[in-house]
């Protein structure tokens, strides 16, 4: 390798260093590594813990690289040669059986953690939960709120320290429900009902987004999570029930039509089985 070659190559590796240092706070804020929420939190640990088993056999793979490349290089004449060796049972051994152990320990993570973290599986908590059905259209979501007798699109508001167990479909193609901060997506499909349950630690406005693309109006399908406290909610949710537009079924067939870019919007629910209608008219 030409003197000029090395030093390019240098000079990139120190870049794309330096460029991984500054965009972490560029950023400001990586969602998934910023938990708000108790799953969120859970799935943080779980990813970290993950990475950091995987990097056991990483690491040595990538500094023994360097290292063979520098020592039996042809310039070097030091490094010994032994054209006749095949074999070597500690050698054998070492890339055998730490990736065997990595595997058991990663594979008995993965169990503990699914069941744990199962999207389906109520939260634990002294709160009583709130229910929040999930509607999702072209291209926006619609939020239900049953028992206040409200609805809200690309909106949804909930209080902190309080279970959120929401009830997931889709009115158009299959997408995904999720807010990052909060928890994993889940998956919303037509004439299915699908579950997550959340809780928020802290009040605060969390993103919320689809991960699945479904068609031209999906960068503009993102919608406001907001965590407030339990009176503050209360107040909004009253407030809301005053609205001036209701949801009606007669709305509704003009709301699930294609639209992009779609603003927040309220209303005082009308029909009181509006959610599973949506599901049995795929059935």
């Amino acid at each position: 390798m030409s003197r000029a070659l090395k030093i390019g190559f240098l000079i990139l590796i120190f870049c794309s260093i330096l460029a991984a240092i500054l965009l972490f706070p560029y950023d400001g804020n990586f969602a998934v590594l910023s938990p708000k929420g108790w799953v969120a939190l859970r799935e943080k640990k779980l990813l970290i813990t993950a990475t950091l088993l995987m990097l056991i056999v990483v690491v040595p793979v990538l500094v023994m690289t360097v290292f063979f490349a520098f020592r039996y290089r042809a310039t070097q004449k030091k490094a010994k040669y032994q054209p006749e060796w095949s074999h070597s049972t500690l050698a054998e051994v070492v890339w055998w059986g730490f990736p065997f152990l990595i595997i058991v320990a990663l594979s008995i993570l993965t169990w503990k953690s699914s069941h744990e973290l199962d999207p389906y599986k109520p939260l634990e908590s002294s709160v009583r939960p709130l229910e929040i059905q999930v509607v999702a259209l072209q291209w926006k979501w619609l939020f239900i709120y049953p028992e206040q007798k409200i609805a809200t699109v690309n909106f949804v508001q909930f209080p902190e320290n309080t279970p959120i167990n929401f009830e997931i479909t889709s009115d158009a193609p299959m997408n995904s429900f999720w807010i990052p901060q909060l928890g994993g997506q889940i998956y919303a499909m037509s004439g299915m009902r699908s579950k997550l349950h959340l809780i928020a630690h802290e009040a605060g406005d969390y993103r919320g987004s689809s991960a699945n693309i479904s068609g031209k109006g999906f960068s503009g399908m993102v919608f406001l999570a907001k965590a407030s406290s339990q009176e503050e909610f209360e107040a909004w949710a009253s407030s809301m029930q005053r609205s001036s537009q209701e949801l009606t079924a007669g709305v509704y067939e003009q709301l699930v039509l294609p639209s992009e870019n779609t603003p927040a919007t309220f209303y005082v629910l009308k029909e009181d089985n509006l959610f599973d209608g949506i599901i049995m008219k795929y059935e």
